[in-house]
């Protein structure tokens, strides 16, 4: 870690953790500019609560001088950025987000947690437990945890966790982000084909774990899980000096007031996170935790006070036969795996399961039919798109056809007004009835927690 004062230039400071590391830089005492061509909340806040908001948005080279240690370039901004193409032209050092983490963690031990979905929740278990008993480490997450102010930390810890992400470092940089911070010990939670943008083909998208895996260094360790058909198929790969540990859903049990405990011989601890993905995202953790000096039984006394990531199975709202959740779910496999969560921590609920088609793979027509059966557990399935988005996005045109073909689920409904999906959950009996909102996005700046409010009451 360098401990010299630097002078730092954000170009597309208001990404959610972009601007994160923007905050760390700034507590630690260097010296933090940014630009953006417009900032959303909450980053807006987070950044003026710093000092750090711009004070009028919009690109300005002339912000940037030779007096820059670093430039940090946000996968927001093009190559013909203004700001950018300055920077160049100063010979200041442009690096990307996880170019810069590397950076500044070259001399602690590197953890990097990848994976197409759980990476968040592994990672936020691990901050979790060593947050819990003390430990001193720093951190890169994509979401909020109780317990932790920000997702960024950077300090003169011995080790860092990082939430390793498979989409591309930036403009400048093609190479998938959790390759750039090149770790001691890898993870690798499951794999199911996502940023059809630039994976064309879920061979390439698969081939970025192979590679992830393949740097593991000798040495290192590389965690997989056994559970998950191509992620085991990358994890018994023979790689020279390199320990490979499976980990699988953790033993469990379930009260009759449906109360999960994980279960250790004849001991059970309570847990506050339920679903058959999260009980293999926990069984991760703990082999992890354990190869960094936390012990099962530490890891068991822990674990109880863990309430989760921000936004991944959040409970929103709980009624006396209802309650509301929101879930970062965008991707298929995401959206299956929640639904299955959902169905059974209450089956005797029907459930209403929508879910938002906000990112580029889900709104593609390609890669619309990587979604059938993943509404299939849901008593009300529904699809909500924004035909501006598709056309924002220079894709081909959907319909509410192509959208119900490619989910192949009966009753299924698709609405692309945000006004008339707001109706249609409005007018739902939800007597013993749930309600589940997947999205990246935010349903038309649809406010959840008083849609909640008003079908509760």
């Amino acid at each position: 870690m360098q401990h010299k004062k630097q002078k730092v230039h954000f170009i597309a400071i208001g990404g959610s953790v972009m601007h994160n590391l923007a905050i760390a830089l700034k507590l630690q005492g260097h010296t933090v500019t940014g630009s953006d061509d417009e900032i959303f909340e909450p980053s807006r806040s987070n950044l003026s609560s710093h000092g750090l908001l711009p004070e009028q948005m919009g690109w300005l080279p002339e912000k940037l001088d030779a007096s820059y240690d670093f430039v940090i370039l946000g996968m927001h901004a093009r190559k013909d950025n203004p700001e950018l193409l300055k920077a160049q032209e100063l010979n200041l050092k442009v690096l990307s987000f996880p170019e810069y983490i590397y950076e500044q963690s070259k001399d602690k031990q590197r953890i990097v947690i990848a994976g197409s979905h759980g990476k968040t929740t592994i990672t936020a278990i691990i901050i979790h437990v060593l947050n819990y008993f003390k430990r001193k480490f720093d951190y890169v997450i994509g979401a909020k945890v109780n317990g932790i102010d920000h997702t960024v930390k950077l300090s003169d810890a011995p080790i860092i966790i990082i939430e390793g992400d498979e989409y591309l470092s930036s403009a400048l940089d093609p190479t998938p982000k959790f390759l750039r911070f090149q770790h001691h010990v890898g993870l690798i939670s499951g794999i199911a084909w996502d940023h059809a943008n630039v994976f064309p083909t879920e061979e390439e998208y698969v081939k970025q774990f192979d590679r992830f895996a393949d740097q593991t260094p000798k040495g290192g360790i590389l965690f997989y899980n056994e559970q998950d058909p191509i992620a085991i198929m990358i994890g018994k790969k023979e790689r020279n000096d390199v320990l490979e540990i499976t980990f699988k859903s953790h033993a469990h049990a379930t009260d009759n007031h449906g109360q999960i405990f994980l279960t250790n011989g004849k001991e059970r601890y309570p847990i506050k996170i339920f679903g058959s993905h999260n009980l293999q995202n926990l069984s991760a953790a703990k082999e992890v935790l354990k190869k960094i000096g936390i012990a099962p039984d530490k890891f068991f006394e822990a674990i109880s006070s863990f309430e989760g990531a921000s936004g991944r199975l959040e409970k929103i709202k709980d009624g006396a036969s209802t309650t509301v959740y929101k879930d970062f779910a965008h991707a298929p496999s995401k959206v299956k795996a929640t639904v299955k969560a959902l169905k059974e921590m209450y089956p005797s609920r029907e459930l209403v399961a929508c879910i938002e088609l906000h990112t580029y793979s889900s709104l593609s027509k390609k890669f619309l039919p990587q979604y059938k059966d993943s509404l299939k557990g849901a008593h009300v399935p529904v699809v909500y798109f924004n035909p501006e988005k598709v056309k924002a996005k220079n894709l081909e045109p959907i319909t509410e056809e192509d959208i119900r073909a490619a989910f192949a689920t009966p009753g299924i409904t698709v609405v692309d007004d945000p006004q008339k999906l707001q109706k249609f959950l409005r007018e739902q009996s939800w007597k013993n009835k749930n309600l589940l909102m997947m999205s990246s996005g935010d349903f038309g700046k649809l406010n959840l927690k008083d849609l909640a409010e008003e079908i509760l009451a």
